[in-house]
């Protein structure tokens, strides 16, 4: 072999423990940025979105938080009295949560939500590591006026106007429709009592009997783009809102909605 080329292939087996040994040093400085990146995401994904505050966002959520407040309440007005007076408020997430941290949060409404009393809103990761989603509760309370009691009323209590005053209520509340007319409840019973400042709802009152067994009664029978009135016999009690059956002259029988005194509606 010429002695140029052992001259080179000595320098070349210098230079190969150098050339090794950074490139284990590259190696080994690559892992351990890995390993701390990792470290840090595993970290990141077990923090919650914040230490729920008052409005279960936290603090640095404010305009996610304004976002919520003005969705509930679109979704509110839809559905309330027009000069009704509604308010919002956003619960707290369960903290329980651990939620990895989202660079873009989408507050929705779930489908078949009735934004009344009682509700929830959705949050959605849309741009994050990791895509969650979970349902935040508020309470929607809408005020209006009208009937509530004036004194504790016993059950059966037969009521006049005296019973009865108007105030400011929250309509979501509770179930059952309240009543703004004294027509609506005045001269009828109450099937459950009701204590001093609470309003009067539907769900408090004895349902009214309207037909009784032998009546006849008048029946208005609807379908699509029609009614036709008649006539029938009844074949029961009929209470508000309850079904009866009705036996028509010709035999035939049908079952309907008993909507006033000795007034039924057929829907066919």
């Amino acid at each position: 072999m010429p002695q140029s080329c052992l001259h080179t292939h000595a320098r070349h087996a210098q230079a190969l423990p150098a050339l090794l040994a950074g490139a284990l040093l590259s190696v080994w400085l690559m892992f351990g940025m890995v390993e701390e990146a990792e470290a840090q995401t595993a970290a990141a994904q077990q923090m919650s979105v914040s230490e729920p505050g008052a409005s279960g966002l936290g603090a640095l959520d404010v305009t996610l938080e304004e976002r919520l407040q003005t969705l509930a309440m679109a979704g509110a007005r839809q559905v309330a009295p027009q000069q009704a007076r509604v308010e919002i408020e956003i619960g707290k997430l369960d903290p329980r949560l651990r939620l990895a941290p989202c660079a873009q949060i989408q507050p929705y409404l779930p489908p078949g939500t009735k934004m009344w009393g009682r509700s929830r809103l959705g949050l959605r990761c849309v741009s994050g590591v990791t895509k969650w989603n979970v349902t935040l509760p508020l309470t929607i309370k809408v005020y209006g006026q009208a009937f509530v009691a004036a004194a504790d009323l016993p059950t059966g209590t037969l009521l006049t106007q005296e019973h009865l005053r108007m105030a400011e209520v929250d309509i979501a509340g509770e179930a059952g429709a309240i009543y703004t007319q004294a027509d609506g409840w005045l001269g009828r019973q109450l099937a459950k009592p009701v204590a001093a400042g609470q309003a009067l709802r539907s769900v408090d009152l004895k349902l009214r009997q309207w037909v009784q067994p032998g009546d006849r009664v008048q029946v208005m029978a609807t379908g699509d783009g029609y009614a036709i009135a008649g006539e029938g016999q009844a074949m029961g009690v009929g209470l508000e809102g309850q079904d009866v059956r009705v036996r028509f002259d010709n035999g035939r029988i049908a079952t309907g909605r008993t909507i006033g005194e000795r007034r039924v509606e057929v829907v066919l």
